[in-house]
């Protein structure tokens, strides 16, 4: 019985419960990020390179059965060909970067928004007490009779 109640604390502590919505959100993040590189940032690209997407990026090493230029990587493979397909790796930097940028921009707002919480007020001055203000007069009565 110990073990199932000491799994159950260690389940329930913030740290464990937050880490469980951190990856969560962050799988749901990175599905919203792969849809904006997907949707709105290769077909721009595309435009200027003339490719669809860079995981189609690939060079001929060594050619297939049939020595014509390939024009998709699927075909270089179904001939045979010999590739070096770097297309698919430019691709997850792509996605990796543009995820990491966006985790950074939002977790600098959340130290900006949580300093601005922490900034507090200027502490009023502290009076003193009524007994602080009787020891200083009997401190300054015996410092003028030892003179």
């Amino acid at each position: 019985m110990g073990f199932i109640r000491d799994f159950r604390e260690f389940a329930m502590k913030g740290s464990v419960i937050d880490l469980a919505v951190g990856v969560i959100i962050g799988a749901a993040f990175g599905k919203i990020v792969t849809a904006m590189v997907d949707d709105i940032i290769m077909p721009l690209v595309a435009m200027v390179t003339g490719k669809g997407q860079f995981s189609d990026l690939f060079y001929v090493i060594t050619p297939g059965k049939e020595t014509t230029a390939y024009i998709t990587l699927e075909e270089a493979k179904a001939a045979g060909a010999n590739v070096f397909a770097y297309g698919h790796f430019l691709q997850t930097i792509v996605d990796f970067l543009l995820i990491a940028l966006c985790i950074f921009v939002a977790i600098r707002a959340l130290v900006r928004l949580q300093r601005k919480k922490e900034v507090k007020p200027p502490a009023e001055p502290v009076l003193p007490t009524t007994t602080e203000i009787l020891l200083r007069d009997i401190l300054g009565e015996l410092k003028k009779e030892r003179r």
